[in-house]
């Protein structure tokens, strides 16, 4: 791996309608909330341009085809394109062959957009099944970034797990697909969109700039501990794009700048640490930073 300092990839999914879509709600309120995503896109890569920041953007098929000049103007404007369902589909909702039908078809949609197939994957539910691992190996993609296992140290997803009701868990394998770990803390959706849903309220609208501050502290906490670490930020055109809002991520971008972080693209940053990963001897659980803390001491008494 090419030695670098502490790396942040911003990333944005570009769900528009296809999230209220899957969640069956296509009134016309919750469908012009997913309109605003595209609305949004314009002003997100003036942002990302005026900062030469390089970013990936995880797209359902659905936003593929429904807005087809904003991800054109995504692509063209050096962004990476990457995997995100077709309709937004939870995959825990998904057999295998459904699965490995949603990621062919919406493969399909990016590679006539950009001239090549996606190397890059997120569910849109923050999950796999047993059959996610397989079958990104099987389609040819490099790296994924849904699952939680680390935060700014990435790792190799696994396969084959087992849970034991009765015992300890067992790790499956290592596979070839670099994770570029994500976390809800580091997600603007639960901070800010208000969700009511039948009886479910999420009541999201806290302060962007307070949100940002506290993303702005795990990043901190990576340029220290973490040599070469790599933190990864996920955001929604629909919600990050509002004006004060807009203004919040600017001041993450120079925040990140003053720390001397470094933004990339998820791609690149997966294949810096590809290399490293798997010449290495690892453990099937992610390994713990040699440049953590120590231990507490202990005052039980």
């Amino acid at each position: 791996m090419t030695e670098r300092g502490a790396t942040v990839c911003l990333t944005f999914d570009f769900d528009a309608i296809s999230l209220w879509a899957a969640r069956g709600m296509m009134t016309p309120g919750p469908v012009s909330r997913g309109e605003f995503g595209a609305f949004a896109i314009p002003r997100i890569l003036r942002l990302l341009d005026t900062y030469e920041v390089p970013s990936t953007f995880f797209i359902p098929g659905h936003s593929l085809e429904t807005y087809p000049a904003e991800c054109r103007a995504i692509h063209e404007a050096g962004h990476e394109i990457a995997l995100h369902g077709y309709m937004h589909e939870p995959v825990s909702t998904l057999d295998r062959e459904a699965e490995r039908a949603v990621l062919h078809r919406a493969s399909a949609l990016i590679e006539d957009l950009t001239g090549a197939p996606p190397v890059g994957h997120r569910t849109p539910s923050f999950d796999f099944t047993e059959y996610t691992v397989e079958l990104l190996q099987e389609a040819g993609i490099e790296y994924d970034s849904s699952l939680m296992g680390t935060d700014s140290v990435p790792y190799l997803a696994r396969t084959g797990d087992r849970h034991d009701p009765d015992g300890p868990f067992v790790f499956g394998q290592a596979s070839r697909i670099v994770e570029l770990p994500v976390s809800w803390t580091l997600d603007d959706y639960p901070h800010l969109e208000f969700v009511r849903n039948g009886t479910t309220v999420m009541p999201g609208l806290q302060d962007p700039h307070a949100m940002f501050a506290r993303f702005l502290g795990d990043v901190r906490y990576m340029v220290r501990y973490t040599e070469g670490g790599v933190l990864t930020v996920t955001l929604h055109p629909q919600v990050i794009g509002r004006g004060d809002r807009m203004l919040a991520l600017e001041e993450f971008i120079t925040g990140c700048l003053d720390l001397g972080v470094t933004f990339e693209r998820c791609d690149e940053a997966a294949r810096r640490h590809r290399t490293e990963l798997e010449s290495a001897d690892l453990p099937t659980a992610p390994a713990a930073d040699p440049r953590q803390p120590g231990p507490l001491p202990d005052l039980s008494g």
